[in-house]
C-alpha cells in the first residue's frame, strides 16, 4: 500500500510539476479580431498556422505573437501596434517580460508584484506564482436590431475563469443570453450561435438560452490531452465552415491534438451528441407517477491530420462517423483510425451508422494571397464520377483572400460554397449528422450554394471597416429514405429561398476583447412557392420574422468578453 501511494505521488508530481504553466486554453473562434491577425499574418509569411481547425489555445497563439515579435520590421505600423495590444493580453500571466502586467502599469486598478492584479489591460482579475495561475473576466453584453418597423434585442451576460498547475488547465465559461425574437433555431439559415431555448419564460416574449463551456487540459510540449464542453469548427472558411460549422450549442469531447514535427499535426475528438430522440425502452414512470424521458445515446468520433509538405501549404485529410443504439465503442477512441472501415465490421448484415470524410487545402505559397478549399463527403462512389444523372453527396468551398495587397491594411475576400441534394442528412433519426437538432456542417445544408464577396480595411489598431455582400439560396427539400435515387436528385432544381444582403460593418476593439459594432444592411430575403409550399412557409421555415422581406437592417452593439 504505501509503494502504490509513493507511485501515485510520483505520478501527481509530474503532472503537476513543470518548467511554465500550461495554459492550453482553448481561445473562442468567435475572437474574430485576434483570428484575422493572425491570419494576416499568414498571409504576410511570418508565421505558420493550421486554418483547417479552431479554436486555437492561449498557448499556441502566444507562440504565434512571440514569432511575429522577433519579425517586426517587416510589420507595418499598424501591425505593430496591434502585435503589442495583443501580445500585453497573452503575455500578462507570463509576469515578466516587456508588455507583460507586472511590467506595464497602465490599466492597472489594483497591482501587488509579481503576482496579482486587477484591471481592465486586459479586463479582470488575475494571479499567477511559479505553480498556479488564474484569471477571472466578466461577460456582459447588448445588441439591438433594427429591421422595418421591428426592435430585436440580445443580452447577454456571465463570465470566464480559467487556471493552471504546472502542465494541467482547467476552464469554465457561462453565458446566459435573452433575445426578445429568437434568433437562431436549429431550421434558421443563420450563422448566429444556436442555443436550447426556453420560450416565454414569466411571459416575457423571446427566448432565455444558458451556454456553458469549459474542461479540463493537461498539455506537453508537443500536445494536450483534455476533457472539455466547448464547440470546435473544423474547415478553412472565412463565411461558413463546411466540416464543423460551429454555430451549434456546444457538447462533451475528448479532445487530443498532437504536433511532434513542423510537418504533421493530428487532432482527434471524441464527442457526447445530443440526439432528442426518444428512448421508450428506457423512458419510465416514477413512483410518483411522473414520466421519466429518456433521449437515446449518441457519438461522433473524428479525426484531422495536417501535412506540411512545404512551410506555406497546409495539406489536411480526415474523416468522422456518428454512432448509437450502442455503448461507446473502443475502436472510435483509436484517434488515427478510417471509421467507416471500422464500421463495416461491427456492422456486418446491418445498417451501418453515418460516416464522412473530409479534405481541406490551404496554401500560402505567395505572400499576401490565401487559396483554400474544403470537401465534406457524406457519401462517395466513383461509378458516379462522370455520371450526368447521378452525383455525389459532396460539399465543396473554395476561396481566396488578398491582404496588404496591393493596398495596405486592406483585404479582400472571395469564398463559393455548394452543398449538392442530402448532403448532412441521413435517414436514421439518432445517427443525423447534428447536435441537440442543430446541423453540424454548413449553415445552409444540402441543396444550397452561396457566394461570398468582403473587403476589409483597417486603417489604425483595433478599427475594422468591412463592405460584405452574401448571395445565397436554397433549393427542394428532399427526404433521404431507404430506396430513393437520392444521387438522382437534381441540383436546386426549384429555388424554395433565397437571400441578396449587401451590408458595412463598423468595429472597434478598444480593450482586450470588447468591441463596439454597427452593422448597416440592406437585405432581401425571399421565398418562392415551390412543392405545394407556399413563400410563407419557406420564410417562416428558415428565417426569423423580422428579417423576411426587403429590409433595411441596423445592428449595433457593446459587449465585454465572450
Amino acid at each position: 500500500m504505501k509503494i502504490q501511494l509513493k507511485i501515485y505521488a510520483v505520478i501527481l508530481a509530474i503532472l503537476l510539476c513543470g518548467k511554465t504553466s500550461s495554459q492550453d486554453i482553448p481561445v473562442s473562434f468567435r475572437n474574430e479580431a485576434i483570428y484575422d491577425f493572425l491570419d494576416e499574418l499568414a498571409n504576410e509569411k511570418i508565421i505558420a498556422i493550421t486554418s483547417a481547425v479552431k479554436p486555437f489555445t492561449n498557448n499556441f497563439i502566444l507562440k504565434c505573437l512571440n514569432d511575429a515579435d522577433k519579425s517586426r520590421t517587416l510589420l507595418s505600423i499598424r501591425q505593430v501596434k496591434e502585435l503589442d495590444f495583443y501580445l500585453l493580453q497573452y503575455r500578462f500571466l507570463e509576469g515578466k517580460g516587456k508588455n507583460s502586467y507586472t511590467d506595464n502599469k497602465k490599466g492597472n486598478i489594483i497591482n501587488v508584484e509579481p503576482r496579482f492584479n486587477v484591471g481592465y489591460k486586459p479586463l479582470g482579475l488575475h494571479y499567477k506564482d511559479s505553480l498556479f495561475s488564474f484569471s477571472l473576466r466578466p461577460i456582459w453584453g447588448i445588441r439591438e436590431y433594427i429591421s422595418g418597423g421591428s426592435k430585436i434585442m440580445h443580452t447577454w451576460g456571465g463570465a470566464e475563469a480559467w487556471g493552471s498547475i504546472g502542465k494541467i488547465s482547467i476552464y469554465a465559461s457561462l453565458r446566459d443570453n435573452y433575445q426578445t425574437e429568437i434568433l437562431a433555431k436549429p431550421q434558421y439559415f443563420t450563422q448566429n450561435e444556436g442555443g436550447n431555448y426556453k420560450v416565454n419564460v414569466q411571459g416575457r416574449k423571446g427566448g432565455d438560452f444558458s451556454e456553458m463551456r469549459g474542461g479540463v487540459i493537461y498539455g506537453w510540449g508537443w500536445g494536450s490531452f483534455g476533457l472539455v464542453k466547448d464547440q470546435i469548427q473544423w474547415g478553412t472558411n472565412y463565411h461558413g465552415a463546411s466540416v464543423f460549422s460551429g454555430r451549434t450549442p456546444s457538447f462533451a469531447m475528448i479532445k487530443l491534438q498532437l504536433k511532434p514535427v513542423k510537418w504533421f499535426e493530428l487532432n482527434y475528438i471524441h464527442g457526447w451528441l445530443v440526439s432528442e430522440v426518444i428512448d421508450s425502452s428506457r423512458s419510465y414512470t416514477s413512483s410518483t407517477g411522473d414520466f421519466r424521458t429518456v433521449y437515446c445515446d449518441k457519438y461522433i468520433a473524428a479525426n484531422m491530420l495536417t501535412f506540411r509538405p512545404i512551410k506555406d501549404i497546409a495539406f489536411s485529410v480526415g474523416n468522422s462517423i456518428v454512432y448509437a443504439d450502442s455503448k461507446i465503442q473502443p475502436a472510435y477512441l483509436i484517434p488515427i483510425m478510417f471509421f467507416k472501415s471500422i464500421d463495416h465490421t461491427l456492422s456486418h448484415g446491418i445498417d451501418n451508422q453515418n460516416s464522412q470524410m473530409f479534405l481541406d487545402l490551404s496554401i500560402r505559397s505567395i505572400k499576401h494571397l490565401h487559396l483554400y478549399t474544403t470537401i465534406f463527403f457524406d457519401e462517395f462512389s466513383v461509378t458516379r464520377i462522370g455520371d450526368s444523372k447521378r452525383h455525389n453527396f459532396i460539399s465543396q468551398k473554395y476561396g481566396s483572400r488578398l491582404s496588404n495587397w496591393p493596398i495596405r491594411n486592406t483585404s479582400f475576400t472571395f469564398e463559393y460554397t455548394k452543398t449538392n441534394p442530402v448532403v448532412y442528412k441521413h435517414r436514421v433519426p439518432t445517427t443525423t449528422f447534428e447536435t441537440n437538432k442543430f446541423n453540424l456542417g454548413h449553415y445552409l445544408r444540402d441543396n444550397s450554394d452561396e457566394i461570398y464577396g468582403a473587403v476589409d480595411v483597417r486603417p489604425f489598431r483595433g478599427f475594422l471597416l468591412r463592405g460584405d455582400i452574401t448571395y445565397a439560396r436554397h433549393g427542394n427539400e428532399y427526404d433521404y429514405t431507404t430506396g430513393s435515387n437520392a444521387d438522382e436528385l437534381p441540383f436546386i432544381k426549384d429555388v424554395t429561398w433565397q437571400n441578396i444582403t449587401l451590408s458595412f460593418t463598423c468595429r472597434w476593439e478598444f480593450i482586450h476583447d470588447s468591441w463596439l459594432y454597427l452593422n448597416l444592411a440592406q437585405s432581401s430575403i425571399k421565398g418562392f412557392d415551390v412543392d405545394g409550399h407556399t413563400a410563407q412557409y419557406y420564410l417562416d421555415l428558415y428565417t426569423p420574422k423580422s428579417f423576411q422581406g426587403d429590409n433595411l437592417i441596423v445592428i449595433a452593439g457593446l459587449n465585454f468578453g465572450f
